[in-house]
């Protein structure tokens, strides 16, 4: 359980801070970070602000879909919430403009440090975050596959934070085309053995 804690902790310190990067680089943002620059733009709310109240509404969701949160789906909230904004100022420090071709190296490296992120705090086996419970809910609930309501809930997250004036860009693309792959890479070779029966095996294409 300690090893499970701290990789979970590990893994949402680095998920707060490959937001921040690929947010930074300006060449877009992952999926559900565009509907949340979008709000942001309208609110006048912080980029962390943002981020918890989107999750706190998403697991409302969790509801009508019977989804139960674990330890890990709170701090999944809470962490990533609070730090994401800490690492935007950091990072707004940086000399400005940087070349395009450090931005772009510098999302694809927000990015890989997302599929790692996510295969530490997933591979905890404390509880999924707020938006891979939706992604299993509905998938359960409809008997659709996970690849066409993944699909079918970032588009509309993008969509939508488009359309309130989020970032979409190459780094958008990128992200929705490796996530997939990177995370299962990492996943296996973080995942926490247990032997508790009770301990589902984690998904392995989480949002």
């Amino acid at each position: 359980m300690t090893r499970r804690c701290a990789q979970l902790l590990v893994g949402l310190v680095l998920y707060a801070a490959s937001i921040a990067i690929v947010v930074d680089a300006d060449l877009g943002s992952m999926p559900w970070d565009v509907l949340t620059q979008g709000i942001v733009k309208h609110t006048g709310l912080s980029f962390g602000m943002v981020t918890l109240l989107t999750g706190v509404v998403v697991l409302l969701c969790w509801i009508p879909l019977r989804q139960r949160p674990g330890v890990g789906t709170v701090a999944n909230v809470a962490v990533i919430s609070v730090l994401v904004d800490p690492f935007l100022r950091l990072l707004g420090q940086l000399p400005e403009p940087l070349p395009l071709g450090v931005r772009g190296a510098t999302a694809l490296g927000g990015i890989v440090l997302n599929g790692l992120a996510t295969g530490l705090y997933v591979g905890a086996r404390l509880g999924p975050g707020p938006r891979d419970g939706l992604m299993t809910g509905l998938v359960a609930r409809t008997g659709w596959s996970i690849r066409l309501v993944r699909t079918g809930i970032e588009a509309t997250v993008v969509t939508a934070g488009w359309i309130l004036g989020g970032t979409f860009g190459p780094a958008t693309v990128v992200y929705a085309l490796a996530i997939g792959p990177l995370v299962h890479v990492f996943l296996p070779r973080l995942t926490v053995p247990t032997a508790d029966p009770a301990v589902a095996e984690p998904a392995v294409m989480p949002v």
